[in-house]
């Protein structure tokens, strides 16, 4: 369903993404994992035509996203790491706007939208305008709305983030049953280990730009001798704390350019 070949991001001098291959089959739940500043957003953001590559070869559900962006985005719903709803409109307006824009039939709009809004605990808020949810409901509400077209491929990047732990497993076993009853593919990114070792197919870890480790939870663990995955991950790429500032040179460089644009 994914399928990524030395694949590279550059920005100057600064090497986001270091020639990584890997591949995702349909259905699998897929978990890409590294400290801050790894390149995991940026390479989310190549899968998902926000980033033209600087080399290498991607193919999602047999399309390019650089020649085929549209066909591209048919096949995906995302929920990205920074909020990304419209605060001045309501849940519900929110979620009939997504479902224009993909086409979705007026009927089967309303069925699926009061079916996922009920699945977040959202439809007794659905008048309610975004801007006065916490930061949990706005996760809830956009989780919802990537899965309002019924994707073939699921990004969530730190999907989770802010949630209670009750939601979590809430919003993952739904993950799992679309995985497992509609083949739905699920590539997401977390820095909460016993999710991944939870819920992860398979695990890729990217470090400084690079993938040094690919498998089941298992495998990992039995890579680095380690008895839980956060050792694992830790043995692989190391105890310092990182900062963001790597992470973000492609999110500061596109906020010079559409300032400069002003």
């Amino acid at each position: 369903m994914i399928e990524v070949k030395d694949l590279s991001k550059n920005f100057g001098d600064f090497v986001a993404v270091d020639k990584i291959s890997f591949n995702v089959k349909a259905g699998e739940i897929f978990a890409f994992l590294g400290p801050n500043g790894a390149g995991k957003t940026t390479t989310i953001k190549m899968l998902t035509t926000l980033l033209h590559p600087t080399s290498g070869e991607i193919d999602l559900n047999g399309h390019n996203p650089v020649k085929e962006a549209t066909e591209a985005r048919k096949s995906f719903g995302i929920v990205f790491q920074d909020p990304s709803l419209d605060d001045e409109l309501t849940a519900l307006e929110n979620m009939e706007f997504h479902g224009v824009l993909y086409n979705i039939p007026k009927v089967e709009r309303n069925k699926r939208i009061e079916e996922l809004l009920k699945f977040v605990e959202l439809w007794d808020r659905r008048h309610d305008l975004a801007k006065t949810f916490s930061g949990g409901m706005k996760r809830r509400l956009e989780i919802a709305r990537g899965l309002l077209h019924r994707p073939k491929i699921l990004f969530l990047d730190e999907p989770t983030l802010g949630l209670d732990p009750q939601t979590r497993n809430h919003i993952w076993a739904y993950a799992s049953k679309l995985s497992k009853d509609e083949g739905m593919t699920i590539f997401f990114t977390t820095h909460y280990m016993e999710e991944a070792e939870q819920n992860a197919d398979r695990i890729a870890i990217i470090d400084q730009g690079k993938i040094v480790a690919t498998g089941t939870p298992e495998d990992l663990r039995n890579q680095t001798n380690t008895p839980t995955l956060e050792e694992a991950f830790l043995s692989l790429t190391g105890k310092n704390i990182r900062d963001e500032h790597a992470g973000s040179i492609d999110q500061m460089r596109m906020r010079r350019r559409l300032w400069n644009r002003r």
